[in-house]
């Protein structure tokens, strides 16, 4: 919908001159989520790719594991008092037959959505609620493969290039080619994008994949990798302590600082391998993949 950034005045100052230039501002606009009309869920997102963040964000929540469990997602028309449809509320539908949530947890898709939860107790949520194995993931990836993929990612992000206010997230093989890649002003966001256009694609469960993030790797991050059956998060800043119990618990592969050759291996080692095959050259990426 093109609304993905704004334009406005910046009084910009260097080496002590100063002067006024039109500046590209990322957008940030809140997006509530609906579910048959009542209101479930309020994000800050930038706007675009709305239809994937609201099916990723109900995957990463154990709403629904298939695109065939959506009825509809809509636009609700006339979301103001004047008729005008802003383009900031989404009304799902569910198939028949798939259990609506249950209506007391509505602070918690919130909070979710923000800072997470904490404790055992959200440890055990998660593994009730998670619809695929990813400790039995045949995923191999080479530690030089994963060493590209944090460049790989920013070569992708085409707002950031304009903004440089954006979290991305991408999704590559175990070779290291690209699937998909979505940007955000938060990084949960991002997520729910890219596994949202994996729902709906219908490639979920995502075996042997790699999800790739430009910040740090939260608890929620690893909750919803293991929602969409991911089975190694590589993150380029640190992971929380949170995050690796949880991680470890899924059976899944955490890597934090990945910077080049340089990375911590948190979790699931035996899938980071030391050497590569001989032969291999990690893939270059399908850019019509990306803007599907």
């Amino acid at each position: 919908m093109g609304r993905s950034t704004v334009r406005g005045k910046v009084l910009r100052i260097r080496d002590g001159a100063a002067s006024e230039r039109v500046d590209t501002l990322i957008a940030e606009e809140p997006l509530e989520i609906r579910l048959d009309g009542t209101p479930l869920a309020i994000t800050m997102r930038t706007p675009g790719h709305d239809f994937d963040l609201v099916s990723g964000f109900l995957v990463g929540e154990g709403v629904v594991a298939a695109r065939s469990e959506i009825q509809a997602i809509r636009y609700c028309a006339g979301a103001v008092e004047d008729g005008t449809n802003t383009y900031n509320v989404l009304d799902v539908s569910l198939a028949p037959g798939v259990p609506r949530p249950d209506t007391s947890l509505e602070r918690n898709f919130y909070t979710t959505s923000s800072c997470g939860l904490c404790g055992k107790a959200s440890l055990d949520a998660v593994r009730m609620q998670a619809q695929w194995l990813v400790s039995d993931d045949a995923l191999r990836v080479g530690a030089d493969t994963l060493g590209l993929l944090p460049d790989r990612l920013r070569s992708y992000q085409r707002l950031f290039d304009r903004t440089g206010g954006l979290h991305a997230a991408g999704l590559f093989d175990g070779e290291g080619e690209m699937l998909a890649v979505r940007e955000d002003v938060g990084r949960h966001n991002a997520v729910d994008k890219l596994i949202g256009w994996a729902l709906n694609s219908g490639r979920l469960p995502l075996r042997e994949t790699v999800l790739v993030v430009s910040g740090r790797a939260s608890f929620e991050l690893v909750q919803k990798a293991w929602m969409a059956g991911v089975p190694a998060l590589a993150a380029v800043s640190a992971p929380s302590s949170l995050a690796v119990d949880l991680a470890a618990e899924a059976g899944m592969t955490l890597v934090g600082f990945l910077r080049g050759s340089s990375m911590n291996v948190y979790t699931g080692q035996d899938r980071v391998l030391l050497e590569e095959r001989a032969g291999t050259a990690p893939g270059a990426g399908s850019r019509e993949a990306l803007d599907g």
